[in-house]
Parts: structure tokens; C-alpha cells; sequence
């Protein structure tokens, strides 16, 4: 039986493929000035329907008003809450410290402070993550590069 493609030789690599998340949020403008401070990222569209953030001229989320169904209909329901159940937004980053404090500087919910993952084993991406809410409350996970936190103390 085939697994697909890679199947039995090693790891598929994908080129060719970035992801460009997005999510439908309740004030785009508002959002945008949230994410552009959080992840050092800029505007490459703007307005209150929707946004294209850009970090180093590459797409990395885009934002899209609730209730505006330009030619594709409603994203999503402003109703059904929590937002993003089940999703964290998870982004990696050179500047981990930079990034933990632009988030107090947003006053944002954190949800899990800085902290190595994994906590006590080099079994995992040894790295740091912060978890945090957005405006609209989706969960944001920011990680410092896999291997950054080094080998576990022993």
C-alpha cells in the first residue's frame, strides 16, 4: 500500500509553500496595530476590512472583518465564541526577548509567561514560548527558534 508521496523515504519537503493565515477579527484596524507592534511586521494593504501584514516583504497573516462578505461570503460567525477554538497562531521569531516585551508594552492576556519547552528534557524543540490572547481573543503562541534554549541542564 502507498502512503503518499515521501512515503518510507525520509521527510517530504515542501517548496513552494508559506503559510498565510487568516483570521476574521471584529475591528481590522485595531488588530492590524496589535499585530504590527507584536511581530515587528508592517501594513502592505490597510483599511477596516482587510489587511496584509508583511514582515521582510513576505505575507505572514492577514486580517478580514467579520461581517464584510466581499465576493466570497461571511468568514466567519462574530457569535460562536471563543474565537479560534482549537488554533493557536504560532509564530516564530529571532528577537524571543524583543517580542515578550512588545507584549507587555500591549498590555496583552498572557496565558503561559516565557518559558523552555520542553521544561525539563531536551526531548522537544528546545526553545522558549510566551502564550497570549490577541484583541479578539485568539491564543498566540510566540517561540524563540528550535535549539535557541540550548541543551536541558543537567
Amino acid at each position: 500500500m502507498n502512503g503518499g508521496p515521501g512515503h518510507g523515504r525520509g521527510p517530504v519537503r515542501l517548496t513552494g509553500v508559506h503559510p498565510q493565515p487568516l483570521i476574521a477579527v471584529s475591528d481590522v484596524e485595531a488588530s492590524s496595530r496589535f499585530y504590527q507592534h507584536l511581530l515587528g511586521c508592517e501594513s502592505s494593504h490597510g483599511g477596516p476590512e482587510y489587511e496584509r501584514l508583511v514582515k521582510d516583504g513576505r505575507l505572514i497573516m492577514q486580517l478580514h472583518r467579520f461581517e464584510v462578505e466581499h465576493h466570497h461570503g461571511a468568514i466567519g460567525d462574530p457569535a460562536d465564541r471563543p474565537y479560534g477554538n482549537g488554533v493557536l497562531l504560532w509564530f516564530e521569531t529571532d528577537e524571543f526577548d524583543a517580542a515578550v516585551a512588545r507584549t507587555a508594552e500591549l498590555e496583552a492576556e498572557v496565558v503561559l509567561p516565557p518559558h523552555r519547552n520542553p521544561p525539563e528534557s531536551d526531548n522537544g524543540p528546545n526553545h522558549r514560548e510566551v502564550w497570549l490572547r490577541d484583541p479578539d481573543g485568539y491564543l498566540v503562541v510566540l517561540a524563540s527558534p528550535d535549539g535557541e534554549a540550548g541543551p536541558y541542564p543537567e
